[in-house]
């Protein structure tokens, strides 16, 4: 059974091979980096105790650096559960909830023609290239130069030119035997109405080819020459090779250059991703023509967990940024999400970095807004909520919006994140700002004084909802440091610990590699791994500093019941959060009952009896002659105190013999 054009290419678009292999093996927890899809794990081909088995989420491949078994989830399945190509289809498709295509005979046809197509493709393309060199094409490269594109810009992207005539392209490629069937099936040429011969799709425009994931011209995108023209940018209709709403626009170089860290940005237009591109940042995409689709986006999700979404900062861009909201948020999962960096008024990316240069873009790019925060600008920004009335109209708005995300976890933190904003635009109250002199203090009724600098700049504010846990991370990881001895005794807890800070991460994953070292030899691993910076900001922040185990540096006793108590109340506070959640989810379901209550009861206490640890006296009790309990060590320094008092000389300490 042949399968139609393009099934396979959607279902590696589906798919995670992580997630496939995951089922076969147990990830190593210290080599594996889970957000740049960089997986590692014993070899599941061949007996091995080491983690040499490779996966690469991002690429969709796997390797073993022992055996060399490699392939993709499809070869992976079928040797894994020694099925042929078309089970190891069924078992993929069925997960990915893809339908199996019907029996299509003709499917080998298809394919056939589809490489036919993509050869005159590539003619047209290197017709256009020439073109853009003869002197009809003048105009087109003064504009070319006016907005910075080198020539070297150009030969990188294959920028060309369709010149001003009917049958320019149509003549080249019937000359060369191309067959007309062809060049009208790959969208290059269209039959005219009046029953003269086909004439070329684009004239008169700069030409962009528009290439596949596997580097393949597909299509053109043009950009008109003449300012009259009715489409300024106009790209090649869909065909059997081009599906506007599934292929990005840079899509290869920019996956390529995102797994090689850099982030990905999502432009709106062809000259916005060059101009990005040259300005530095490789990893840049733009979809073709119209608003992102459901597939762009997972294409996205698989070049990157968080793409930057760059868009004009006019009403326009402001729009386009709120349909790719709605259309993510039923998509998100934990880790998939999207941030939107918004440009200067009238400005966009081209313009930008034109204007002031890379650095101005680099700006705006780091200080790109997450999806929550966009949401709530969307449903806020200037309107006014003068009653209860238009408080409850957002209240309803908000929570429709955030029934669409699917995960249960995710949707709590969305509503915890909103609960907070809704909190900060309704705490002031007008005319509770300032009092007469001589007027009476209304307690809570005044607004309260905002916060110092240094409180914002405090971990448990900049956190965010994970502040807490990323404070107890750095107070465990900073006494291991100090006490390296315990690393082993605490390894199984160390490794499955989720750190939500990724240098808290880096750190874990140095002091595991380290275990069994001295703490110079830690360290200097440590300061290899995140550098001196990182470390030494660890180390002097004001929480971790005060912590006793660190003042008394080598008191093995003081570190091994700190790194114990902030462990037991880590777990604690994730587990309460996790309870806490569940019982929203009953509560929204009506499901609230009295074991509802004793869940929240005890996820209340949680807290509390981790933290008992650090109040109870460990100290090992003795029953003394008077049968008071007393410590046994202070018991015996009163007794040594006792020893050397002489009653006979007024209760002078006797003299030494």
């Amino acid at each position: 059974m042949s399968l139609p054009p393009g099934f396979l290419d959607e279902l590696r678009t589906r798919i995670s091979l992580s997630a496939v292999v995951g089922r076969k093996v147990m990830w190593d927890s210290r080599k594996s980096n889970q957000g740049k899809g960089d997986m590692w794990a014993p070899c599941p081909f061949h007996q091995e105790k080491s983690a040499s088995f490779h996966v690469d989420d991002r690429k969709g491949y796997y390797y073993c650096f022992g055996c060399h078994a490699k392939g993709d989830a499809i070869s992976f399945v079928r040797e894994t559960e020694n099925v042929d190509f078309m089970e190891a289809i069924r078992i993929l498709a069925g997960e990915a909830g893809m339908p199996m295509p019907e029996r299509d005979p003709q499917a080998q046809v298809k394919a056939d023609r589809r490489t036919q197509l993509a050869e005159v493709m590539e003619q047209a393309l290197a017709y256009y290239r020439l073109q853009l060199r003869t002197g009809a094409a003048a105009a087109a490269r003064a504009y070319l130069d006016r907005r910075g594109l080198r020539v070297e810009t150009q030969d990188r992207f294959g920028i060309g030119f369709a010149p001003d005539g009917w049958q320019g392209l149509w003549d080249a490629l019937r000359n060369k035997g191309v067959a007309e069937d062809l060049i009208m099936d790959a969208g290059l040429a269209k039959s005219s109405s009046k029953g003269g011969k086909p004439y070329d799709v684009f004239r008169n425009r700069i030409m962009f080819p528009i290439r596949d994931g596997r580097d393949r011209c597909i299509a053109f995108g043009g950009r008109a020459m003449d300012p009259n023209d009715n489409a300024k940018y106009l790209n090649s209709p869909e065909t059997l090779l081009f599906d506007k709403g599934r292929n990005l626009y840079n899509h290869a170089p920019a996956r390529e250059a995102a797994g090689k860290g850099q982030p990905l940005i999502v432009a709106e237009g062809y000259m916005d991703v060059i101009a990005l591109v040259e300005g530095g940042f490789g990893a840049v995409v733009a979809p073709l023509g119209t608003a992102v689709t459901e597939t762009q986006l997972q294409l996205l999700w698989r070049i990157s967990d968080e793409p930057i979404v760059a868009l004009d900062g006019d009403t326009a861009g402001l729009r386009a940024a709120h349909r790719v909201i709605d259309l993510a948020l039923p998509l998100l999962e934990a880790g998939k999400s999207l941030r939107f960096a918004l440009m200067p008024q009238g400005k966009d990316p081209d313009d930008l970095i034109r204007a002031e240069g890379a650095s101005a873009v680099k700006k705006v790019l780091d200080g790109a807004l997450p999806m929550v925060q966009l949401l709530w600008r969307r449903e806020t920004e200037g309107r006014v909520f003068d009653s209860p009335e238009r408080k409850a109209a957002l209240d309803k708005s908000l929570r429709e919006k955030i029934k669409l995300i699917q995960d249960p976890s995710l949707r709590g933190h969305y509503g915890e994140e909103i609960k907070q904003l809704r909190w900060a635009l309704f705490r002031q109250r007008p005319g509770s700002a300032t009092r007469r002199p001589g007027q009476r203090r209304t307690w809570g009724k005044d607004v309260p004084q905002p916060p110092t600098a240094s409180t914002k700049a405090s971990l448990l504010v900049s956190g965010g909802a994970n502040g807490q846990d990323q404070l107890r991370e750095a107070v465990i990881l900073a006494a291991l440091l100090s006490a390296p001895e315990l690393i082993e005794a605490f390894e199984t807890q160390i490794a499955a610990m989720t750190c939500a800070n990724p240098i808290h991460s880096r750190l874990r994953e140095a002091l595991l590699r380290g275990a069994g070292n001295t703490e110079t030899e830690i360290r200097q691993l440590v300061a290899a791994h995140v550098g001196h910076e990182a470390l030494d900001n660890l180390l002097s922040a004001r929480h971790v500093a005060i912590t006793p185990c660190l003042r008394s540096p080598g008191n093995m006793v003081l570190a091994r019941k700190t790194v114990t108590e902030e462990f037991a109340k880590l777990e604690a506070h994730r587990g309460q959060a996790v309870e806490i959640a569940e019982a929203g989810e009953d509560l929204q379901a009506d499901l609230a009952d009295e074991s509802l209550t004793y869940r929240l009861g005890r996820a209340a206490e949680a807290p509390f009896a981790a933290g008992r640890a650090q109040d109870e006296d460990s100290a090992d009790y003795v029953t003394a002659e008077n049968g008071v309990q007393m410590d046994s060590e202070e018991l015996q320094r009163s007794r040594a105190i006792f020893d050397s008092i002489d009653v006979t000389r007024g209760g002078k300490p006797r003299k030494s013999s």
